[in-house]
């Protein structure tokens, strides 16, 4: 895909960034999700409300990409977690609220600095657990894709945690 329709495609789920922030606020407060969880989705909040982060939102257009980052993967990690439904009864956006995320999170680390999306994605760890969507979102791979192997999801989250490190190592090499 090319830079531009990928921008095209950003600026569209970036109209969805007011809902996710409120989705966000509802899911904090309700019982089902763990209370680490809530936790996760207060900061991720508080850094999407905070106008000075790692891009500022006086930028247009790129300082609402780290924010939709990590909100994304904030609630992909919810996901895999609990249960799709307890996100979906709360979202009063458009679409799906599950490939929005997904979408969000494989389009914004390729419009944003990548040492920024490995920050973000150190801040919301992927586990094993789960249905994989946040493994499979943050290595940037196909959003319909399924993976029906243990193995082959446990080998996708060992190369999530050194998320684009090769790619560094082979710069400053």
């Amino acid at each position: 895909m090319g830079k531009s329709k990928l921008k095209s495609r950003m600026k569209n789920l970036l109209m969805f960034l007011p809902n996710m922030v409120i989705l966000c606020a509802r899911l904090m407060v309700d019982k089902r999700v763990p209370r680490t969880e809530r936790a996760l989705l207060a900061a991720a909040v508080i850094y999407a409300i905070i106008p000075f982060d790692f891009i500022p939102d006086m930028i247009p257009f790129v300082g609402q990409i780290d924010d939709l980052f990590l909100i994304s993967l904030t609630l992909l990690r919810l996901i895999d977690r609990t249960d799709d439904v307890i996100v979906r009864e709360h979202w009063r956006g458009g679409g799906d609220i599950v490939q929005l995320a997904e979408s969000a999170a494989t389009i914004a680390p390729l419009l944003m600095p990548k040492r920024i999306a490995r920050v973000l994605l150190a801040k919301v760890k992927p586990t094993a657990e789960g249905s994989g969507l946040l493994a499979n979102a943050a290595k940037l791979e196909p959003v319909l894709v399924e993976t029906h192997e243990q193995e082959e999801q446990t080998d996708r989250l060992r190369r999530l945690a050194d998320f684009g490190g090769r790619r560094s190592r082979a710069k400053s090499a």
